[in-house]
């Protein structure tokens, strides 16, 4: 099958472009957020292939995965076809609702042409899609493989444009695990964080390397109130990281007894962290395990063939 899809999500689409289709990727001259091309920072396999968007209504499109609502504009004007009409179509919806919850309508409610893949059963429940028909894929991981050390005795943190987005991915938690344990933070525009004795910021690192060094640390804090199931938190755990979230959202459910602990106050967040940290041997067993669970619950296989099941109703 050949899938028309746009980068956004790029830990998402390295998962889900290690399946068997041919993945085409809009791209456009300023390589902007409607026609990045591929990925820089991951590495994706040769079947993803950059289309100019001027090209696409030359190209063979079997179906359409979208992401955002304006991708379906884009796709009618650029393919010359509409999804979900003249081309089959899936949305996958990556976000917790904002607004009125629970009471936020989907962009794509009631509709039926159109199903509305969602990433949590979180996100299931707490949209509102009316009529249309929705199914839930929770996330696969390449595995990265076990690395943890545990080398180092601080916090690592992951999250990108942590000062914009505020709030709902915990930026004003980082201080303050900071002024209890070393904290290191990854990820796009992290450094425009404040600074403060005990936060060091690592900026847009490659995946590999990102890998690498979030395994020397001791624990994994996972600080988002309101989002979706961060990648970042599976990633962590495959490495084999003990990890300390917020018990909020989808995060209950991935953070299972065993393989971390689970919080609901900044200063439980510190305690279960600092416990973590003066705790070598507890951190590497409950890494361990963490890495057993996501490897069982968050493999690769189960998602690509979850996908593939869809996929193929789909284009019926």
């Amino acid at each position: 099958m050949r899938i028309l899809l746009w980068h956004v999500h790029g830990s998402w689409t390295t998962s889900f472009v290690q399946g068997r289709h041919d993945y085409l990727l809009p791209v456009t001259p300023d390589r902007g957020p409607d026609g990045l091309g591929r990925a820089r920072t991951w590495d994706w396999p040769t079947s993803v292939r950059e289309v100019p968007s001027e090209e696409l209504a030359s190209e063979p499109v079997d179906l359409v995965v979208l992401q955002r609502p304006h991708e379906l504009e884009l796709a009618a004007r650029w393919l010359g076809r509409r999804p979900g009409e003249d081309v089959p179509a899936v949305y996958v919806e990556h976000n917790t609702p904002m607004g009125d919850v629970p009471d936020t309508r989907h962009p794509l409610a009631d509709q039926r042409a159109i199903p509305i893949a969602h990433v949590t059963g979180f996100n299931d429940l707490m949209w509102d899609a009316g009529e249309a028909r929705t199914v839930v894929i929770d996330h696969g991981i390449v595995d990265p493989g076990l690395r943890y050390t545990g080398e180092l005795d601080h916090a690592a943190v992951v999250v990108n444009d942590p000062v914009r987005r505020g709030r709902s991915v915990g930026a004003d938690l980082v201080p303050v695990l900071a002024d209890a344990v070393p904290v290191d933070l990854f990820g796009m525009r992290v450094d425009q964080m404040p600074q403060q004795a005990g936060l060091t910021t690592y900026e847009d690192l490659p995946q590999e390397q990102m890998h690498s060094e979030l395994a020397r640390r001791r624990v994994y804090a996972h600080l988002s109130r309101w989002t979706s199931l961060g990648l970042s938190l599976l990633e962590a755990m495959h490495l084999g990281m003990p990890v300390v979230a917020m018990a909020a959202t989808e995060a209950p459910r991935a953070v299972v007894p065993g393989t971390g602990e689970l919080v609901t106050s900044p200063a439980a967040l510190v305690e279960a962290v600092r416990r973590l940290v003066d705790d070598p041997e507890r951190a590497t067993e409950t890494g361990r395990a963490a890495r057993q669970h996501v490897l069982e619950r968050y493999g690769l296989k189960r998602f690509l063939d979850d996908w593939d099941a869809v996929l193929e109703e789909a284009a019926r």
